[in-house]
């Protein structure tokens, strides 16, 4: 018995989630307990995909309460595994704390007085080699050295990195109460002259990284404000050209039907604004810049969204997951409203006819089809809304974006949730994917051409790169990447069978 590519991929996608549980069971091991219960979180939040997945490999559906009830339970499990998970390493931050306060003092009360060392002093490096001449000025780099403590940062080496310097040695306490202290000392001795960062080095321990201001991300020129008011205006004619499409005619040549395309390419435009306006907002709660936005036009739906950077350094990984997140979330709930609520409005006589296959092409938009409209998509072809085309085009468009690759969103959201490491490791996952996919379906080779070229690199660190954000928001951004593969991934022949969509 032969099976067909969707449900190869769905099998694929199964196994590809079992083995990302296996390799995280056995690189959590040397962690003891703590890393069982960091990968029993994991497991926890992949359980409801797994089973959905399974059962649809299977050829067997869950409606919409089992779905909806399978996430809920499984984010009230991961929150309070998560609440053990900060209480255990607190508990150990603070053991390891006193262990090296103590050790600190013992080593002390055994030095000749001569050589006893205060707080301040204690921890100025002295393994700097003199050719290695650090380009910080002699008087920063003294100022910059005497932030550090027994009970913040023991740094034990300087060493010249770019224009400052990399300063390692032993983190002591919790991570983002030792940054606060650290930036603020800095702060008040030197001002706002130099950026202080808190990272893992390659042997993943923590490290200190000073680097001047000046380095901070730049504002855009104006040829780069000049591009993007061209792009902008490209992708309102984009958008009007994919309306006409979508309505049966070129607009190019038939201009005189011009108004009849105006209303379906406002659509679209207002999925695209409210991504932006998403991102927007959040990134002015946070205090941080954005870059004006940098369209994608495309003829097939309209836009693929835009690219955008920031004009500031972060503060932390939460920071980097609001501002990522708050796009698709305002784009993708505009998207889900027009949605649903086309599909409510449709009947028969409704402007659109889609092949009722065609609503094979998406699990999300199949079976919300499926709950409302029934026995309609039996019929060869379906009548429905505007607005359902409108809000299954967001859909796609917000799936996009939420691909985990590199500076898409979905790739900032997995490096605020996961780390730089693993975001690395998605952005090529989802490359080897978007190839595979493409032999099938031309757009996904002109998507993985896009990353490739423009999006493949990751945000830079932010100021304080060890603090995780929290349980709600780790939930939040796997919730957008299970709605991200569900949207992109088709229906099995026999899933469709079983909803009734199709002949």
């Amino acid at each position: 018995m032969f099976t067909s590519p969707t449900e190869d991929l769905t099998i694929l996608t199964v196994a590809f989630g079992i083995g990302i549980l296996t390799w995280g069971f056995f690189r959590a091991k040397s962690f003891g307990k703590l890393g069982i219960l960091a990968w029993l979180q994991s497991v926890v939040l992949m359980i409801p995909w797994l089973i959905v997945f399974g059962l649809a490999a299977a050829g067997l559906m869950l409606n919409l309460v089992m779905i909806l009830l399978l996430l809920v339970v499984s984010t009230v499990v991961y929150i309070l595994l998560g609440n053990q998970v900060r209480s255990l390493k607190e508990a150990t931050l603070q053991s390891r704390r006193a262990a090296a306060i103590a050790e600190s003092q013992s080593s002390s009360s055994d030095s000749p007085p001569s050589e006893t060392k205060s707080p301040e002093s204690s921890p100025t490096p002295s393994s700097t080699e003199e050719s290695d001449v650090v380009p910080i000025p002699a008087e920063d780099l003294k100022a910059i050295q005497g932030i550090f403590g027994i009970d913040t940062f023991f740094a034990t080496q300087t060493i010249p990195y770019q224009e400052g310097a990399i300063f390692r040695g032993n983190l002591r306490g919790d991570p983002e109460e030792a940054y606060t202290r650290l930036s603020t000392s800095l702060k008040e001795r030197l001002g706002d002259r130099y950026r202080l960062f808190l990272v893992e080095n390659q042997d993943e321990k923590p490290v200190i990284i000073v680097l001047p201001s000046s380095r901070d991300p730049q504002p855009m020129t104006l040829v780069q404000k000049i591009l993007a008011v061209v792009l902008l205006v490209v992708t309102i004619g984009s958008c009007l050209e994919s309306a006409g499409f979508m309505l049966g005619f070129d607009i190019l040549a038939a201009s005189n039907r011009l108004p009849e395309a105006v209303p379906l390419a406002a659509g679209i435009i207002a999925i695209l604004a409210a991504h932006e306006i998403g991102h927007w907002i959040m990134a002015s709660r946070h205090q941080v810049r954005l870059s004006w936005p940098f369209f994608i036009p495309t003829i097939q739906i309209g836009s693929f969204g835009a690219l955008t950077r920031f004009e500031s350094v972060l503060p932390n990984r939460s920071v980097l997951f609001d501002v990522a997140f708050a796009g698709p979330a305002a784009g993708g709930v505009v998207s889900l409203v027009m949605l649903i609520s086309g599909l409510l409005l449709s009947h028969q006589g409704s402007l659109f006819q889609l092949p009722s296959q065609f609503l094979q092409g998406s699990i999300l938009v199949g079976t919300l089809a499926r709950v409302v409209l029934k026995e309609s998509l039996q019929q060869p072809l379906v009548d429905v809304h505007p607005l359902v085309v409108l809000g299954w085009l967001g859909l796609v468009i917000t799936a996009l974006n939420l691909m985990p690759a590199g500076q898409l969103d979905g790739g900032r959201i997995v490096q605020a949730i996961y780390g730089r490491k693993i975001a690395a490791r998605t952005t090529i996952g989802t490359l080897i994917l978007l190839g595979l996919a493409s032999l099938v379906n031309p757009l996904a080779l002109y998507w993985a051409i896009l990353i490739l070229f423009l999006q493949r690199d990751l945000e830079r660190p932010s100021l304080n790169e060890l603090t995780e954000p929290d349980d709600a928001r780790a939930a939040l951004g796997l919730l957008a990447l299970f709605l991200m593969v569900v949207t992109l991934l088709p229906l099995t022949p026999s899933l469709a069978g079983r909803l009734g969509i199709g002949m």
